[in-house]
């Protein structure tokens, strides 16, 4: 009797754990936009607006923190105040606080690393299946962005895309035929920081 028992239970467990798993299947983890991206470990990266910063003093907790690039390109720190950050890599503006903070500390050891990339984005609108805002990675063109995006809806004119971007203060339409870039009859657009894709 027990034997038997002991068989229907791991019967019923085996059964339990095969319908978890096919419910586990049966609900796929749905990819959508990334809104933060990761820090970066490129010496190389000029820090933009929007940004995020660790600022890290040696021996000094009260200064050491994470801040946020304003829009205007500054950051605000104790004794500081306000300091350009924008437009500079880690270590200049690490070596620009130093400065700064000799008035102040003696020998200040300040290390400044970028925790959020918020600066370097693109964004796609419109007639695409996931709109939203998108890293900005390394040779990225207009072509990735939009798959990226998920493709477009059944709505879409992929013939009327275009490309808006900031050109010496004033807003520039760039045509982008999807189905001309495709044949290779149109050059494919790389992107630039703050670039718009408009899928109409």
């Amino acid at each position: 009797m027990r034997v038997v028992l002991c068989a229907a239970m791991g019967t019923m467990l085996a059964a339990g754990g095969m319908q978890a798993q096919e419910g586990a299947k049966s609900a796929p983890a749905q990819p959508g936009p990334v809104t933060q991206a990761a820090a970066t470990t490129d010496a190389s990266y000029k820090i933009g607006p929007q940004d995020v910063l660790r600022v890290d003093v040696w021996k000094e907790t009260e200064i050491s923190r994470s801040v946020p690039v304003r829009p205007d390109g500054k950051i605000s720190l104790p004794l500081l105040n306000d300091v350009q950050a924008a437009g500079l890599t880690a270590m200049e503006l690490a070596n620009t606080i130093t400065e700064g903070l000799k008035k102040f500390i003696n020998n200040p050891q300040v290390t400044v690393s970028v925790a959020e990339i918020n600066s370097r984005r693109v964004y796609v609108t419109g007639e695409v299946t996931r709109p939203g805002a998108y890293p900005l990675l390394p040779n990225m063109t207009a072509l990735q962005a939009l798959t990226s995006a998920g493709g477009f809806t059944q709505f879409s004119n992929p013939k009327k895309i275009y490309v808006l971007r900031n050109e010496n203060g004033k807003q520039v339409k760039h045509p982008f035929n999807y189905k001309l870039v495709l044949d290779g009859k149109q050059d494919d657009i790389p992107l630039q920081p703050g670039d718009t894709i408009v899928v109409p």
